[in-house]
């Protein structure tokens, strides 16, 4: 019976933490089946999200601190967005007021999202970490593995050498999560895994619901190429850093103030 509650338990925090990314594609659903009047579909999508983002802070589900985080997640995947856009990776086909480029600003949320399950789950499981590579070698991983994204366009693609180098420099990397009054770990590497084959999934009900298209699917929706699931395990990790060097300071900051 105790490893049911457990469950239960463990089930129950990563529903709460997945209130953000539950809502993007829930409205990206009805979005493509309701239409409002008077307002374009990504207008409206950016409307409902921001809406969203108000509400849970003020009904204290988001911090102040987790909020600067998902904006600086925004942020840099609406960068990431201009640019593929640009080169052609994909497109948003619909008119929109609220387009940069050619990318409505509701995009950034997708990748905001992961942030804010990261910061969520992270509160909710009391997680910590144990044999994190440090400061210098982690940043440098993900800023090698962010500007990977567009320098593969003009230049060889180096995903799979930073993937193994994410396994030589997490490979001491264990995440300690709580349940309850039972603590248990997992290594990192494995959490980048399972975390990235669920957003690739959600990636395919995106596309099915027009977020956004591939150029393989202008004429009919297929499903999203398994090497997707390699950027987003890739994408997982630059998010993992962010927050883990944020609570890193946190925790440093609370320490020396007492």
């Amino acid at each position: 019976m105790k490893p049911i509650i457990q469950l239960l338990h463990f089930g129950y925090h990563q529903a709460m933490s997945c209130i953000f990314p539950v809502a993007i594609f829930g409205t990206l659903a009805l979005s493509n089946v309701i239409k409002v009047p008077f307002i374009h579909r990504y207008d409206a999508i950016l409307i409902i999200l921001l809406g969203v983002q108000y509400l849970m802070y003020r009904c204290h589900l988001e911090t102040r601190d987790e909020i600067k985080v998902i904006c600086i997640f925004h942020l840099i995947g609406l960068v990431l967005e201009l640019y593929k856009v640009r080169m052609g990776s994909w497109s948003y086909p619909d008119p929109g007021y609220t387009k940069l480029l050619g990318v409505p600003l509701y995009s950034g949320f997708m990748y905001a999202s992961v942030a804010s399950y990261m910061c969520q789950v992270w509160r909710r499981l009391r997680m910590d970490m144990t044999g994190w590579p440090g400061l210098t070698s982690s940043v440098l991983l993900g800023g090698a593995i962010y500007f990977n994204f567009f320098t593969h366009h003009f230049i060889p693609d180096f995903r799979w050498w930073l993937t193994a180098l994410v396994f030589i420099v997490f490979w001491k990397t264990w995440i300690i999560y709580r349940v309850r009054t039972l603590t248990y770990r997992m290594p990192l590497t494995l959490a980048f895994i399972i975390v990235g084959v669920f957003i690739w999934l959600a990636e395919n009900i995106a596309t099915f619901f027009g977020a956004w298209k591939y150029p393989d699917q202008y004429q009919t929706w297929k499903l999203v190429s398994f090497n997707k699931i390699s950027s987003w395990f890739l994408l997982v990790i630059i998010s993992v850093i962010i927050v883990a060097q944020l609570k890193h300071v946190k925790a440093s900051r609370t320490t020396n103030e007492s």
